[in-house]
Order: C-alpha cells, then structure tokens, then sequence
C-alpha cells in the first residue's frame, strides 16, 4: 500500500510531502465556500510529484448545484481525482449517489470517490454506490484493515497529527495509472487468462491452460476483424434489401392488406436475425 494525506483550510499552504504518494484537497463545500488555501496546497503537491484528488464536502440542497459550484472553481487536469466527501447527516444515500452519477456524466476522464465513515457506510448508504471507489475512514488502530466487507480504495486511519491513509495500489506509479484510467495496460508479451480457451481449444498446445499472449489475441483479433470486414458487404445489402421489403410491408397495412404492425415486427427482427447469424457461419466457416 502507498500513504497520503488530506488537506482543508485548516491545513498549511507548505505541508511536508515527506514519505507520501498522494494527497486529496479540499476544494468546496455546499454551493458557497472555497477553501481559501487549495490552489497553493495543489502547487506543494504537484512540485512534490505527488497524484492529486480534490473533494467537495456536501450540504443538503441541489446535487447538480453543488457539481456545478465545485466544477466553477477547478479546471481538472488529465489523472486529477475527484472526492465527494459524505459526513453531512441532513445529505440522503440517494443525494450522494445523484451527486456521483452528475459528476461522472460531466467529467467521464476523472475518477470519482466516495469519502465516508464506517457509520454512514453501514447505516446510512442504501445503495452501496461509491462511484469508481470507496474511501472509508475508520481510526481502528489498524491501518489499511478498516472493518467492513466492502471493497475499499483507500482507507483514512488517523486524523494525528494530520488526516492520513493508505491506498491500495503498490506504487506511486500505479495509482497514476489508475487516476489516467491506463492501469489495464498490457504489453505484448503477457499472457492473459481466458477462461473458455481451454473449452474451445481442448486439443490445441499451449491453450489448454487458457491462457494465451497478448500478441497472440491480438493477431488473432486482426484476423477475426479482416473476416468481418470482407463479409459486411454482402451482410449490410442483405439487411438494406430486408428494409425495402419492411418498407413495402408497411406500405401493404396502409392500404389495408391485412398485415399487423406485430407481423412487420416479427419479419424484421427475424430477417436481421438471419443476416446475423449468416456473418456468425461465415466467421466460423473460415475459423475451421
């Protein structure tokens, strides 16, 4: 695990960055208070290196309000974090989650948080959303083993002398990575675990533990792609010539030839059927 720390107001503008991975700054609170201190915090944490996540703490009122407030005063760069910070009693689960799904819909190339106590995760929260993760603070006496069956992200374990946590990534490296939504990024070389390859393939050497090379799906993805792409000619004027009879059908019940409007339904969902299914023996045919 990596440590970090958290920061508000009532922390310095120069914080000691000694021994830390990352830090998350207060930004805002309701719809009318900016922490005075957060662009100097952010400078310390960018000169230190450090990956940065900024939070909002939330009051009761409009949810799309808040984002809004909170999106006024920061222009986010590309593996910044977002937090909502949820210790409001007056704020609903439904709140919080409205809250996480308005800023992921405004802001799809940042990760968001869910910053709460174990009390508001276990007895407050009806959903057990937490946007791309949970942030659960717990002074326990055990860092990094906070007392909850959830899936946790980073865990707040003290508040001496300053808001600290471990998060569960093995770098500093890696927790960038999963910031720039780039932590699945393979090279050619790995193998990777495909479950129904040794099903599919039981008499193929070096499949028969399912897994495969990176390079090896890849080429075989490629080829897959070529056979799709010299079929969807012929597939695509298979369903253009399907409409023109839909069309024609639609035209018989205006004139009253005694078709039903669930009769052309059927017929076109059937024909785009068989043009699908006629591309899916072309695939397999050239598989074999």
């Amino acid at each position: 695990m990596i440590k970090g720390i958290d920061v508000s107001s009532y922390q310095p503008e120069q914080y000691d960055t000694r021994g830390l991975d990352f830090v998350v700054i207060k930004v805002t609170e309701g719809t009318s208070y900016t922490n005075p201190k957060w662009v100097a915090q952010r400078r310390t944490a960018r000169r230190a290196g450090l990956v940065t996540g900024f939070y909002h703490f939330v009051r009761r009122g409009s949810m799309q309000q808040q984002v809004q407030y909170f999106l006024s005063k920061i222009r986010l760069a590309p593996g910044d974090f977002v937090v909502l910070d949820w210790e409001d009693g007056h704020v609903s689960s439904a709140d919080k989650d409205a809250w996480l799904r308005h800023i992921k819909s405004r802001r799809p190339d940042h990760r968001v948080l869910l910053y709460c106590n174990v009390d508001f995760w276990l007895n407050r929260d009806r959903s057990s959303y937490a946007g791309d993760g949970l942030w659960i603070a717990q002074y326990n006496g055990r860092p990094g083993e906070p007392s909850i069956q959830h899936p946790w992200l980073i865990h707040q374990y003290t508040s001496t002398p300053v808001d600290t946590n471990l998060a569960q990534f093995d770098s500093r490296q890696s927790m960038r990575a999963w910031a720039t939504m780039q932590e699945d990024e393979v090279q050619l070389n790995d193998k990777l675990k495909v479950d129904w390859l040794k099903d599919r393939f039981p008499d193929v050497e070096g499949l028969q533990d399912g897994e495969i090379y990176v390079k090896t799906a890849l080429g075989s993805g490629y080829g897959w792609s070529r056979i799709a792409a010299d079929n969807s000619t012929r597939i695509l004027a298979q369903l253009g010539a399907q409409q023109a009879t839909i069309d024609k059908l639609v035209d018989a019940i205006a004139e009253g030839g005694g078709l039903t409007a669930a009769e052309v339904q059927a017929a076109a969902e059937a024909g785009a059927q068989a043009a699908l299914d006629r591309l899916g023996d072309a695939l397999t045919q050239q598989e074999d």
